[in-house]
């Protein structure tokens, strides 16, 4: 029996690619994320995102920036950068405005989880904004411990500080058992 190939259908998975900030792709991440930053926070955000260096989301730098590719077009993306010898730091956790409650977040937040543990990452850290409480709950839903008081205004805290500690990656070449 011969099997034919059926075009993507808008529930298939998105394509998850590795890219560098000049990328064009993402270019709509850096926007939409200036865009929210600056609505929540009243002020210019692009200060908060050249505050690392492009080059700290690169391989060589011990970094990743991926995006989720639908039909070609970024629907999602995220980054990490090395905080520590052992610990990545999330940054840049982004769903495009025309693409949420889909769950996408939380995939992206899988995969940079599954990329740092295999680059031997062992901890992830993260902060997000007293004004974004669904990356806060987006946090807490994944497993994230958070490193300040729940209970507290978080406008009284500042930046939300996040941790959590990932599993050691099976040696390379071998199949993890089930």
């Amino acid at each position: 029996m011969t099997s034919v190939a059926q075009p993507p259908s808008r529930s298939a998975e998105p394509a998850v690619i590795h890219v560098t900030v000049s990328d064009p792709r993402v270019r709509p991440l850096l926007r939409e994320l200036g865009d929210e930053y600056s609505t929540r926070y009243g002020r210019d955000a692009h200060t908060e995102l050249a505050r690392y260096p492009d080059e700290e989301f690169t391989a060589p730098h011990g970094g990743v920036l991926l995006l989720l590719l639908e039909h070609g077009e970024p629907v999602a993306g995220g980054a990490f950068r090395r905080y520590d010898e052992t610990t990545a730091e999330l940054k840049r956790i982004w769903t495009h405005s025309a693409h949420r409650r889909r769950g996408l977040a939380r995939r992206v937040v899988a995969e940079l989880e599954r990329e740092a543990s295999a680059r031997g990452y062992r901890r992830i850290y993260l902060t997000t904004g007293p004004r974004q409480p669904e990356a806060r709950g987006l946090y807490l839903t994944t497993g994230y411990t958070p490193l300040f008081d729940t209970e507290a205004d978080p406008e009284s805290i500042g930046p939300l500080p996040f941790e959590k500690h990932l599993p050691a990656a099976p040696p390379q070449g071998k199949a993890a058992s089930l």
